[in-house]
């Protein structure tokens, strides 16, 4: 093969290789636009409410919306935490409680996607879990950083709480070494599409 002929053979290539890759981004970026856009299901909210055990979300279904107002963080919650869900929006980390139920809520998010904002957080930043008939407020008190295998922070609260998982450092290059923590703890709720209030005034302006 000639030096031309070679030539000629990796051009097509490298542009064949670099379409392909651009079709696979801009499928990866329409699948999440549209998950973003999906309704929250009526019959996996609110748990506990109705006396009777509603159907356990399948994997990648959404349960409901998570928002940080200051932040302009919006997103669906997905159920599992697995890379093919967190490719599409928040993933609500198994094993953990579902919103509405006490103890401690788990959520993970990809910390140059949907968490990115995450990295501007700060104590007493307001955080709404929305579910389709429900809002819960909550309030961060406090980040951390711990190893991966510091799987406590997601360990059953006296206290309806709600932990944030993602990757940091938020600049590294490749799989980060360690996990940013945001613990925040819940300040009321609200029914509807209403704004939460404070603990205990529920439909009031929490602000």
């Amino acid at each position: 093969m000639t030096r031309h002929a070679l030539l000629t053979w990796l051009e097509r290539t490298l542009i064949v290789i670099g379409v392909a890759l651009g079709i696979w981004c801009a499928k990866i970026w329409l699948v999440a636009r549209y998950t973003q856009s999906l309704p929250i299901p009526e019959q996996y909210v609110h748990v506990g409410t109705t006396g009777s055990i509603p159907p356990t979300p399948a994997p990648g279904s959404v349960i409901g919306r998570f928002e940080v107002p200051r932040l302009h963080l919006s997103s669906v919650v997905l159920e599992g935490s697995d890379d093919a869900t967190l490719a599409k929006g928040a993933g609500h980390i198994e094993d953990t409680p579902f919103p509405g139920e006490p103890g401690n809520i788990g959520i993970a998010g990809h910390r140059d996607t949907i968490f990115r904002p995450i990295r501007y957080v700060k104590i007493g930043d307001e955080m709404d879990l929305k579910t389709a008939d429900r809002v819960y407020r909550y309030r961060v008190t406090k980040t951390f950083i711990v190893k991966p295998e510091d799987v406590y922070v997601l360990d059953p609260t006296p206290t309806p709480t709600l932990t944030l998982v993602t990757c940091w450092p938020f600049e590294f290059i490749g799989h980060a070494p360690k996990r940013f923590i945001v613990r925040a703890e819940l300040a009321g709720e609200a029914g509807g599409a209403g704004k939460a209030g404070g603990a205990g005034e529920a439909g009031k302006p929490g602000r």
